[in-house]
């Protein structure tokens, strides 16, 4: 869709805080900047279809990248990782150790799940009220002092007790993040920078499988085994990256200027001047309860948590369980379980920059869903259907780079299709709590009894992709018809003039 042109006066405050002496700034330069006619720099303007980016705007976005998309990728991967974790340890002395017997090890999952959905939306709005990074910094310490502490415990109900607090503190990490991405990018830009978070995270997931197999190796060296030495480890590295993440994070595009050695007065102008010409919504109203729950109200979020819901199904059954399913499933031993968890992740960084490319390249999100939903499903029909093994390792394949680019496209097609800023705090807690929801859900379709093909959990996942699908269509034809309205000036989408959906 086309973007109108940058209000040169698109961001003003009361104050006289550094911001608002962006903000009155003068128009020339705001334009200035906005053009990339800065003063000496003869470099050539990129036209990207509508929109024409110019070297200022080039240089600011490569800074977000380079200070945001990078520490994001990094502090998402925590839940990936403590699911890498306990995966891999799944398959070690563990659960002999700890007495995870019966069901326990998938209770261990759905504790974690519940607490952590029970605290998203406080999670989620407490970015706001103590700033992106005091309050990432802050519960990233914690999450990795709680994973240290679980290499010391030594009961089932312990490992319970520790996976309550884990998920009380992880709670704010993935919504937080991607409320704080969709604040800073427009909407053409931002699938490409929530696969950038996805590559950051299933990069160190799978480097986190490597490691656990070196330390499983450790097994019994000092008296302690080798899935202590996964969570200790693991634990302290993420106790570093929260010390780290105070001084790398950026603050919000209003209040860049808080933020360590990062952006100049003008490039923060430009900032602000960006995301107010695509949407009007870079100033939060005052906080309220109400002004937050009345977004309860609107369907459209429902919809989008429940293609979460469905579409963690799959990533937690994968993510926790495929060194069982390699195991059990396929025939590996305990350390080539552990290995071959990797590859697949790996992998997966490919499919989901170039779909997002794509979708931020053409404004497409519907048709790249629908195509990840295609080949998740193939992935799964070798997984479940095939008997010879390197058929079914090589569906792994397709079904990880198939939900981990839904992920990036699905988060682009909730955040292009809203607008102000306490609905993006609602609906990101709202999808992400749906999303954990559904992490319950996976987190009992695989079911031992059904080893090698585990057909419980490959009909199911192939069912959800299937209400994806159908769920999109529905809402691409919802936005059609009402940008057509929109068009006509017979509604008022979002309640910000010049707003369309993207499909």
């Amino acid at each position: 869709m086309a973007t109108s042109p940058i209000p040169t006066s698109a961001y003003q405050r009361k104050d006289k805080s550094p911001s608002s002496k962006i903000a009155n700034n003068e128009d020339a330069t705001s334009e200035r900047i906005f053009t990339g006619e800065d003063e000496g720099d003869g470099e050539d303007v990129l036209n990207t279809g509508t929109h024409v980016v110019g070297p200022a705007e080039r240089r600011l976005r490569r800074k977000v990248d380079l200070r945001l998309c990078t520490i994001a990728g990094i502090l998402c991967s925590l839940n990936l990782l403590d699911s890498g974790v306990i995966s891999s340890a799944s398959v070690t002395s563990m659960p002999a150790d700890l007495d995870l017997t019966g069901n326990r090890f998938s209770v261990s999952i759905f504790i974690f799940t519940i607490s952590s959905i029970a605290f998203q939306l406080p999670s989620t709005l407490a970015v706001r009220t103590f700033g992106p990074r005091l309050w990432f910094s802050t519960i990233t310490f914690c999450f990795g002092l709680i994973t240290m502490c679980t290499a010391f415990i030594q009961t089932w109900q312990q490992m319970i007790a520790l996976r309550v607090l884990l998920g009380i503190s992880m709670s704010g990490i993935y919504p937080g993040l991607t409320y704080l991405i969709s604040t800073w990018y427009p909407r053409r830009e931002q699938q490409t920078r929530f696969a950038f978070l996805q590559t950051g995270e299933v990069v160190i997931l799978a480097t986190g499988g490597i490691v656990n197999f070196g330390l499983n190796q450790l097994n019994g060296k000092g008296g302690i085994a080798g899935w202590r030495y996964m969570f200790l480890v693991q634990g302290l590295i993420s106790m570093v990256i929260g010390l780290v993440t105070y001084f790398w994070i950026v603050d919000f595009p209003e209040e860049a200027h808080r933020s360590f050695c990062f952006l100049t007065l003008e490039e923060q102008e430009l900032a602000v001047a960006r995301i107010n010409a695509d949407r009007k919504d870079v100033e939060p109203d005052p906080f309220s309860w109400g002004k937050v729950f009345v977004h309860a109200k609107d369907p459209k979020v429902y919809g989008f948590a429940c293609m979460f819901f469905l579409l963690n199904l799959v990533s937690t059954a994968l993510s926790y369980f495929l060194p069982i399913i390699l195991q059990s499933g396929m025939g590996f031993d305990e350390n080539q379980s552990i290995l071959l968890s990797a590859p697949p992740y790996y992998y997966a960084v490919i499919p989901v920059l170039l779909s997002s490319i794509i979708g931020d390249r053409y404004r497409l999100r519907g048709p790249v869903i629908m195509f990840n939903c295609l080949t998740l499903i193939v992935g799964f029909c070798m997984l479940g259907f095939s008997e010879q093994v390197a058929v079914r390792y090589v569906g792994t394949y397709l079904a990880t780079g198939a939900y981990v680019s839904n992920w990036a496209a699905l988060s682009a097609y909730q955040a292009n299709n809203i607008a102000g800023q306490w609905k993006r705090a609602f609906t990101a807690a709202a999808v992400t709590a749906m999303n954990g929801a559904g992490g319950i859900a996976g987190s009992f379709i695989v079911r031992s009894q059904e080893a090698p093909h585990y057909l419980t959990a490959v009909w199911v996942s192939i069912g959800s992709h299937i209400l994806i699908m159908v769920i999109v269509a529905v809402f691409s034809f919802y936005f059609y018809v009402t940008n057509k309205l929109a068009a006509s000036g017979k509604i008022l989408i979002e309640g910000v003039e010049g707003f369309r959906h993207t499909y």
